[in-house]
């Protein structure tokens, strides 16, 4: 797997609180050989806790980066429905 190091930069806090807030959907499907993972859905309450705290880390927090690619894999799994 070739390193790109713009893959890995941290955007700012507010493009990951959109990502977090907006669902996303495939508009065309293929058929998949092993299940897909189940995506958990979180109510507008949750959302909206979870974008106050996310506001509120440093930007060297690590837990930024995590949450960046755990909102890649919940698009992934999405994608794969």
């Amino acid at each position: 797997m070739k390193y790109n190091a713009r893959c890995f930069l941290r955007p700012a806090a507010a493009p990951l609180i959109a990502m977090l807030l907006l669902t996303g959907c495939a508009t065309a499907g293929s058929e998949a050989k092993a299940p897909c993972p189940p995506v958990v859905e979180y109510s507008a309450a949750d959302q909206t806790r979870a974008a106050d705290e996310v506001e509120a880390l440093p930007e060297s927090a690590i837990i930024l980066r995590m949450l960046i690619d755990y909102a890649v894999l919940r698009d992934q799994a999405r994608a794969c429905r």
